[in-house]
């Protein structure tokens, strides 16, 4: 049964940091892309950043491009992503995702909230 399970969310100051992980088990997870997605209050959810089963290959939302990076490292079967200089417009709860043939996996989500 595939899992994902977020964390390293939290209360920053704009212009500050945070790395969020996401821990997977439960598939080969050398074999498949990783996605971050957000979703703020009253929006829909968007991707943030992908990275492909390599890792080779990444891939950025434009506001976020510059800011965000994602990574993974296959020993740990963890994918991370680090934002630096945070807006509040970043503010968001975070998702982990991977998709299996035609299955899309979520993790809980982990809040993300900056302060102007």
């Amino acid at each position: 049964q595939v899992r994902l399970v977020e964390s390293g969310g939290g209360l920053v100051q704009a212009g500050g940091s945070l790395r969020l992980s996401c821990a997977a088990s439960g598939f080969t997870f050398s074999n498949y892309a990783m996605t971050w997605y957000r979703q703020a209050p009253g929006k829909e959810r968007e991707l943030v950043a992908r990275i492909t089963w390599s890792g080779d290959s990444t891939f950025y939302a434009g506001s976020v491009k510059g800011r965000f990076t994602i990574s993974r490292d296959k020993a740990k079967n963890t994918v991370y992503l680090q934002m630096n200089s945070l807006k509040p417009e970043d503010t968001a709860v975070y998702y982990c995702n991977t998709r299996i043939g035609v299955y899309d996996s979520w993790g809980q989500g982990t809040q993300v909230t900056v302060s102007s």
